[in-house]
C-alpha cells in the first residue's frame, strides 16, 4: 500500500516556474494544501535559475515551457543536471518539446491544479 499523498509532498521544496500570475498562484495553493513548500513562483529564466543556484535543495519542479516568449529549456537542463525531477506545463503541441525531453511528464493547459499537485508524488516514486 502506498503512503498518502501528503507524506510524499510534506516538507518537499517544489519550484514553480510560471509567468502567468493566476496560474502560478493556483498551482502554489494546490501544492501547499498537500504540504509542499513552494519555492517561487519564478516568472522568468533569470529568477528560476537564481533559485536553483541557492544552497537549499529543490525536490521537484513544475516548469512552464514558454516564459513570456523565452524558452524554459535552460532551466530544464539545470534541473536535469541537478537530478531534480520535474514536469512541463504548456499550451503547445507535443511536437514543440525537443526529443531530449521526451521522457519528461507534460501537462497541457488548461489543467486541474489539484490533479497536477496530486500527480507529483509519482516523480518521487519513479526517481
Amino acid at each position: 500500500m502506498n503512503p498518502p499523498i501528503g507524506q510524499f509532498l510534506n516538507h518537499r521544496r517544489i519550484l514553480v516556474v510560471e509567468d502567468e500570475y493566476f496560474i502560478a498562484d493556483d498551482m502554489a495553493k494546490a501544492l501547499e494544501k498537500l504540504g509542499a513548500h513552494v519555492i517561487g513562483p519564478a516568472s522568468d529564466q533569470e529568477k528560476a535559475l537564481a533559485l536553483l543556484s541557492s544552497a537549499e535543495k529543490i525536490h521537484a519542479a513544475v516548469l512552464d515551457i514558454n516564459l513570456r516568449g523565452s524558452s524554459a529549456f535552460p532551466i530544464a537542463d539545470t534541473l536535469v543536471e541537478q537530478g531534480v525531477p520535474f514536469v512541463f506545463t504548456t499550451g503547445y503541441a507535443p511536437a514543440s518539446v525537443p526529443s531530449a525531453y521526451a521522457d519528461i511528464p507534460r501537462w497541457e493547459k488548461p489543467f486541474d491544479y489539484n490533479q497536477l499537485a496530486q500527480s507529483l508524488p509519482e516523480l518521487f516514486r519513479n526517481g
